[in-house]
């Protein structure tokens, strides 16, 4: 059965030409016994992305930086896919062995219910102390199978396509897309599977500036699927103070606690000062935000 799936690989890009190759060579080093094709949406991007991309063979789907969201990019990636099982991967992202792509793709092989597999992150050189902390408690080396709740994360994830045609992205959400689909699924008796076997390293290199945009739109997107859900000043010093004390504790068990400790401080800061911020926010969602958000000094 196995050598009988179309996979379809989808790669959201702008801007990605660091990147982008060392995936694209990645993916074609995977060890796998069925066909899969490689899809790159590419949101505007000025550099070499596209050039690159098409080095390897992939189809390009071109959107316009206006109409960017994460859910309307991987709507329009699956809308262009042949394949039953639709894998994403994040361009600044790339496996971290030869087995990543059987590892995302074949639970769904074992349980008809099984709606969406995602798999293990983590960093490396470039990643900030704190963050490998949060990869390491989001994404641990156990753990591996089915849970109720809809934790997920679409920079390494894999979804059935009859499922998704039933339930589409999101498009609207400032991010957390992957999160409402999985509860959207939970809701209609589907499964969500995590398998820490489907390894990748995740490459975040943001300014503190970009840092605090990220969880803003994440929260923005966090209190718009579950409104009832609060986070306000207390919630900051608390999970601030908190978050701060588990990773000096560590940084010292490394250590790395005098070469982190500003780092840990300045990144818990500009995280949940976004995440304040976002959970206040109630106006629109313009033009002028989405750039922030999406697309202004992105790496």
């Amino acid at each position: 059965m196995e050598d009988k799936i179309l996979a379809s690989i989808i790669i959201r890009a702008y801007n990605e030409e660091k990147n982008i190759g060392k995936l694209l060579s990645k993916i074609k080093n995977q060890k796998v016994n069925f066909k899969y094709e490689i899809i790159v949406v590419d949101s505007g991007s000025t550099d070499k992305t596209v050039e690159i991309a098409k080095r390897f063979n992939t189809k390009v789907v071109n959107i316009k930086p206006k109409e960017f969201s994460f859910g309307f990019s991987l709507n329009k990636g699956i809308e262009a896919s042949l394949g039953d099982i639709c894998v994403f991967i994040s361009a600044h992202c790339f496996p971290e062995d030869d087995r990543w792509l059987k590892n995302i793709v074949l639970p769904h092989l074992e349980d008809e219910k099984i709606a969406l597999v995602y798999g293990r992150q983590r960093g490396n050189f470039r990643t900030k102390f704190s963050e490998k902390q949060i990869f390491k408690q989001w994404f641990p080396n156990n753990g591996k199978g089915c849970h109720e709740h809809p934790f997920c994360n679409n920079a390494n994830s894999s979804i059935k396509k009859k499922i998704w045609n039933k339930v589409k992205f999101d498009e609207v959400l400032t991010g957390l897309e992957d999160i409402d689909w999985a509860k959207k699924v939970i809701s209609m008796g589907y499964k969500i599977f995590y398998n820490p076997d489907a390894r990748i390293i995740h490459v975040h290199n943001e300014t503190w500036q970009q840092i605090m945009n990220r969880y803003k739109r994440e929260a923005i997107a966090f209190y718009t699927i579950f409104p009832k859900e609060h986070f306000g000043i207390l919630s900051f010093v608390k999970y601030f103070l908190l978050n701060v004390t588990k990773d000096f504790k560590s940084a010292f068990a490394e250590g790395v606690f005098k070469k982190e400790f500003l780092n840990v401080i300045k990144f818990r800061y500009f995280q949940f000062l976004g995440t304040y911020k976002g959970a206040r926010y109630k106006k629109e969602i313009t033009e002028e935000l989405k750039k922030i958000f999406y697309y202004r000094g992105k790496n």
